[in-house]
């Protein structure tokens, strides 16, 4: 069974200012409706009215004279057409016998007797034996003569004698009362929507003003740094439901801005706070480390346990002075210090960095896909090296033995793309949004067994001197597949 096709749903305004002059459109509508069809439905009423009561003037002598052909009894005043010529064109009369026309006439412009040749058909002919003889006017729908009002009276030979007059003025007039009712109306509609609209739009001017006020605080980047929002929404008439709403919105713009303004000096101050201290630690932690170093030295007999806890302390201070640099070099980056912008060859880059990889992750299958020039990028080249390291690290700390590491360099006409991609069991979902954050580490890493790594550092380095330079990073994961991107200018 074929379902029927779904109707479009109608399509309702959508704005507050075309909603009130719809509305205002329509409950105009109502009204002018409201008001042509009582005038409609009063004036017919009145001349249905006039016409019954010229009915009641012309009474049943005009159907009695039907019998004489049109011409009342001689009454010796030498005017026995007098009624006749009195009677209103249109004119009907017709007298009935048993339910049948047994005469007729219709009184025509400009004729003083009855013209006896009307045609009426059968049906006619039953409509007026239906009329009851109750002397109340009726309206009676005759084919050849159009609708009538008619009046049925009992005559003293058992006959019914009916007179009719024209609806036809009578409803000539009604529609013409219609058609300039519905001109007259339809051009108030008109007039009344176009000012309604604009006086409306005059009306609404200070919400519209709040409007874009708050859709260009919309488009600013609240999410860090200094923000300077646009200048307040005018002030409008605090007595009126519009100018409230724009001193509510004016307030809380400044309290948003007083938020804002207090978490950029907090962020200045955490930030600050990460390089001084990340500053002050290169120097003990190096010192921890020469010292464990220099007692690795001794030329004495040294415990075995002692010598154990010498190396653990001097690999954990290494550990520690990268952190400590890390930390250093994102501090630098969101304090938005300018980074070197030389020529770099990143072809040359990503040759050492997979020299490196394989020599340290022997176990990985690594592969390079490079193009026939040399690709050049305006930049930084110790942060960009450390930019491929890192996405190489992790590749190699996070996947298990025998993962295949593609290495793929693309030279656009704007952009040059890196990619790293590896067949590992791909990032958690629940990891994937946060994961050029900072300390972010998934809960159960992508290799079984692997080391704890590093501090989560890595991948927001990644971010952070892509940003630096202008690019950006992406990363695009599943089972099987995952794949680090990075966009730099070229």
């Amino acid at each position: 069974m074929s379902r029927l096709p779904r109707l479009p749903r109608p399509s309702w305004p959508r704005t507050l200012r075309a909603r009130l002059t719809a509305g205002l459109v329509v409950l105009l509508a109502v009204s002018c409706a409201a008001v042509g069809l009582a005038a409609v439905v009063e004036l017919n009423g009145f001349l249905t009215q006039r016409l019954d009561e010229q009915l009641a003037q012309v009474g049943t002598r005009f159907p009695e004279s039907l019998e004489h052909n049109g011409r009342l009894q001689d009454d010796h005043d030498g005017d026995e057409h007098g009624d006749t010529r009195r009677m209103a064109t249109g004119t009907f009369g017709a007298r009935l016998l048993n339910g049948r026309v047994t005469n007729k006439g219709l009184i025509r412009g400009g004729d003083p007797s009855a013209d006896l040749g009307v045609g009426l058909t059968a049906r006619d002919g039953e409509r007026l034996a239906r009329v009851p003889a109750d002397g109340r006017p009726h309206t009676v729908e005759l084919s050849a003569l159009d609708d009538y009002r008619v009046v049925a009276s009992a005559g003293r030979d058992g006959d019914v004698l009916i007179v009719g007059l024209p609806l036809e003025p009578v409803q000539a007039t009604v529609h013409r009362l219609e058609l300039v009712a519905a001109s007259v109306f339809g051009l108030a509609l008109v007039v009344t929507g176009v000012a309604g609209a604009l006086w409306v739009r005059w009306s609404l001017r200070p919400l519209s003003r709040v409007a874009a006020t708050a859709t260009r605080v919309s488009e600013l980047p609240l999410a860090s740094g200094e923000v300077a929002l646009p200048a307040r929404a005018p002030d409008a008439d605090p007595d009126g439901e519009v100018g409230r709403v724009a001193g509510a919105f004016n307030r809380m713009l400044g309290h948003v801005e007083d938020a804002l303004t207090k978490r950029h000096a907090s962020e200045e101050r955490l930030r600050r706070f990460a390089a001084d201290a990340s500053h002050e630690l290169r120097t003990p932690v190096a010192s921890v480390r020469g010292h464990a170093e220099l007692a690795l030295l001794h030329p004495g007999p040294v415990p075995p346990e002692v010598t154990r806890a010498l190396h653990r302390i001097t690999a954990e201070s290494a550990r520690m002075g990268e952190m400590v640099d890390d930390l250093l070099l994102l501090a630098r980056l969101d304090a938005g210090r300018p980074l070197e912008r030389r020529p770099v060859d990143l072809t040359h880059l990503v040759l050492d960095a997979v020299t490196d990889a394989r020599a340290t992750g022997p176990d990985h299958r690594w592969t390079l896909d490079l193009p026939e020039e040399p690709v050049t990028v305006p930049g930084d080249a110790h942060r960009l090296q450390q930019v491929v390291a890192n996405l190489l690290a992790n590749a190699r700390v996070h996947t298990p033995v025998g993962t295949k590491v593609t290495v793929t360099l693309q030279a656009g006409t704007d952009a040059a793309v890196l990619a790293v991609h590896d067949d590992g069991p791909g990032v958690p979902e629940g990891v994937q949004p946060d994961v050029f954050e900072r300390f972010t580490r998934a809960e159960h890493r992508r290799r079984a067994g692997a080391p704890g790594g590093g501090a989560g550092l890595g991948l927001s380095i990644v971010a952070a001197v892509a940003e630096a330079h202008g690019g950006t990073v992406g990363l695009e994961s599943g089972p099987g597949s995952t794949t680090f991107t990075v966009r730099l200018p070229a």
